[in-house]
C-alpha cells in the first residue's frame, strides 16, 4: 500500500489551496473542483476535511463524478489514464485537475462540461 493512501486529504489540501492561489486563482475553485470529483456537497467535504479522512477513505466514501475518466494527461510524469490502481488513479486526477486550474484553464473545461 502507498504511503498517501493513508494520508489525510486535509493535509495535502492546503496545498492544493496554496498552488491555485499562487496563480491567481481561489480556494472556492479547488472545492468546486473537489465536489465536482467526489459527489460531496460542501457540508460532506468540510467533514472530511476536519476529520482528518484519508484518501483511502475519501475516495472510497466519493460518489465519482462519471465524467473523471475524461481527465487524462501527464501528473509528474505519470499518465492519469495509464495509472492501474484505482485508488491511486483518483488521486493523480484529483493532482490534474488542480494542475489545469493553476495553470489557468477555464473552469468549465476543467470540469469536462
Amino acid at each position: 500500500m502507498h504511503r498517501i493512501f493513508t494520508t489525510p486529504v486535509s493535509s495535502v489540501y492546503p496545498h492544493y489551496v496554496a498552488k491555485a492561489e499562487r496563480k491567481g486563482r481561489t480556494k472556492a475553485e479547488v472545492d468546486e473542483i473537489l465536489r465536482w470529483l467526489t459527489g460531496f456537497d460542501d457540508a460532506e467535504l468540510a467533514r472530511h476535511l476536519a476529520e482528518d479522512t484519508t484518501f483511502l477513505d475519501f475516495f472510497d466514501a466519493a460518489h465519482l463524478n462519471p465524467n473523471a475518466p475524461l481527465i487524462t494527461g501527464s501528473v509528474c510524469g505519470v499518465r492519469v489514464e495509464n495509472v492501474e490502481d484505482p485508488l491511486m488513479q483518483n488521486i493523480r486526477r484529483l493532482d490534474k485537475l488542480v494542475d489545469e486550474l493553476a495553470k489557468g484553464r477555464p473552469m468549465e473545461k476543467i470540469l469536462r462540461t
